[in-house]
């Protein structure tokens, strides 16, 4: 009976030691992973807070919780299963959806763009595209609803990169560590969002703290900075968000055209950058990636000024028409 027993804890030992080690295996693949999905997380930062502009302070935070849970959606109901049934039965389908997502992204920055040279033509655009609504419900819920359509594509590019790291790994792996990226991802993302959004309150809070120590004293100055400070800092934001779209959608697609041999501007874009760090050799690695994200964000405002009258004259009277058809079959 002892000897049984001394055999059953060394098996016990030894299973805990295979759990133990394929524990440290999805910790490491997740932080690979997170990694290398970094540059569309800033992105995805940089995007959001621009959906919350406009609202009252009471509505900001309850804004983005409804974002973050349909980004968690996007992310866990939708993106994982189909990122695994894909991998599994149609790898060869991801990189055309994924470059249908890029041209999206591309037509959200290249309308920005327009909006802000041609604001008049642009909101009649945005009128046929998606009728404005008066009703302040509705707007909030067509805000939302457009932010958790971009969360959607940034998300699904996030899964895929986070795939990519994965790809030899077994189908329950796979499903751990993409659960893993998604959810600290997402608790990242619109944790800061969050904090961005608010940090005008907290500068108001702080400028009215008593100013009788030093430490009050700062706390004012501190606080009048943040006051003063963020409505700039959101317009910065907002312009580095509509340049993550247009870059992030852009370097997509190029990377899609290489992938099926049409490879000759994306390996221009890396000529150039080459050649602009053989200038600057000092700060090489980082005038090579401003060189080539540059680049890439030139392809995508020209794609996705190509998108503008398609999505006016095909895709807006198509849309229409489907939500006609809605209305009329929906049960009164």
């Amino acid at each position: 009976m002892s000897v049984g027993l001394m055999a059953l804890l060394d098996d016990i030992a030894a299973l805990a030691k295979v759990a133990a080690a394929s524990l440290d295996d999805v910790a490491g693949m997740t932080a690979k992973a997170g990694t290398k999905a970094a540059g569309v997380v800033i992105d995805d930062a940089a995007v959001t807070p621009r959906y919350v502009t406009g609202f009252s302070a009471a509505r900001e935070l309850p804004i983005i919780g409804k974002i973050a849970l349909g980004s968690l959606r996007n992310k866990l109901v939708f993106l994982l299963p189909a990122a695994l049934a894909l991998s599994l039965l149609a790898p060869q389908a991801i990189m055309p959806l994924l470059m249908l997502g890029g041209l999206y992204l591309c037509y959200e920055g290249a309308e920005k763009i327009y909006g802000l040279i041609f604001p008049h033509a642009a909101h009649a655009h945005e009128a046929e595209v998606e009728p404005i609504s008066i009703d302040a419900q509705s707007f909030e819920d067509g805000k939302v609803a457009g932010a958790i359509r971009t969360d959607f594509i940034l998300s699904a590019e996030i899964m895929t990169i986070t795939l990519g790291t994965v790809p030899d790994a077994g189908l329950p792996t796979q499903a751990l560590v993409l659960g893993v990226v998604g959810i600290a991802i997402t608790v990242a993302v619109y944790g800061a969002v969050a904090l961005i959004v608010k940090a005008d309150d907290v500068g108001l809070m702080l400028a009215r703290v008593s100013a009788s120590s030093p430490i009050g004293v700062l706390s004012r100055l501190i606080g009048r900075v943040l006051v003063r400070g963020m409505p700039y800092f959101l317009k910065l934001l907002g312009i580095l968000g509509t340049a993550a779209m247009v870059w992030v959608g852009g370097g997509i697609i190029l990377h899609g055209f290489a992938g099926y041999g049409y490879g000759w501007l994306s390996h221009l874009l890396h000529d150039a950058g080459a050649a602009a760090a053989h200038i600057l050799p000092a700060a090489g690695a980082v005038v090579s990636w401003l060189v080539e994200a540059a680049g890439a964000g030139v392809v995508g405002v020209a794609i996705g000024a190509a998108t503008i009258p398609v999505a006016s004259y095909c895709v807006a009277p198509l849309w229409r028409w489907i939500r006609t058809r809605l209305r009329r079959t929906s049960p009164a």
